[in-house]
């Protein structure tokens, strides 16, 4: 039986996949003249559904098994198994937060943002690198009607390069 857990744990405030961190939303949304005060952008909701959960707390991990599903409004994450690392991180103001800093998903992972499916059997993501990598036997990227496969992706999130690996890479493309 599947169990909807909205999870209210700050660890689990930021799905990243696909989008700019939060730090570097602000920074954009920031503006640099002396009497413009600085904005802040408040992070998007995490819906998390799971046959089981279980955290952590010591080793600052949050583990969900059994047909996860993670949702942003404008991402979703499908995975077997998602493992959630966060830390705490110190604000300006002296306070602290929860942060998540790695995402590792595994077995059958899909994640569908507006520009693209990616479908893998593993994905790992390092929230401050942001950079994605996705494996398994047939990793495919899907934009629209063009199709890539290959066996390893590596894709920077901040800068939009992918590097596609693995045995013999294959692309479908319709010109537009």
């Amino acid at each position: 039986m599947m169990r909807k857990f909205a999870i209210a744990s700050a660890a689990l405030l930021i799905l990243t996949i696909g989008q700019p961190s939060v730090a570097q939303e602000a920074t954009s949304a920031t503006k640099t003249t002396a009497k413009t005060t600085a904005k802040t952008v408040a992070p998007k909701p995490v819906d998390i559904e799971s046959d089981q959960m279980e955290i952590r707390d010591k080793e600052k991990k949050a583990i969900f098994r059994g047909g996860v599903i993670a949702k942003r409004p404008d991402q979703t994450l499908k995975c077997d198994t998602l493992v959630v690392d966060y830390g705490e991180v110190k604000q300006a103001d002296g306070s602290t937060k929860t942060d998540v800093t790695k995402l590792d998903a595994q077995g059958h992972v899909v994640i569908i943002t507006a520009k693209e499916t990616i479908t893998g059997e593993w994905a790992k993501l390092d929230v401050k690198s942001n950079i994605l990598e996705v494996g398994g036997d047939d990793v495919t990227v899907k934009q629209g009607a063009t199709i890539l496969r290959g066996k390893h992706l590596n894709a920077n999130l901040d800068t939009g390069q992918m590097e596609l690996t693995g045995g013999r890479v294959k692309g479908s493309f319709l010109p537009k």
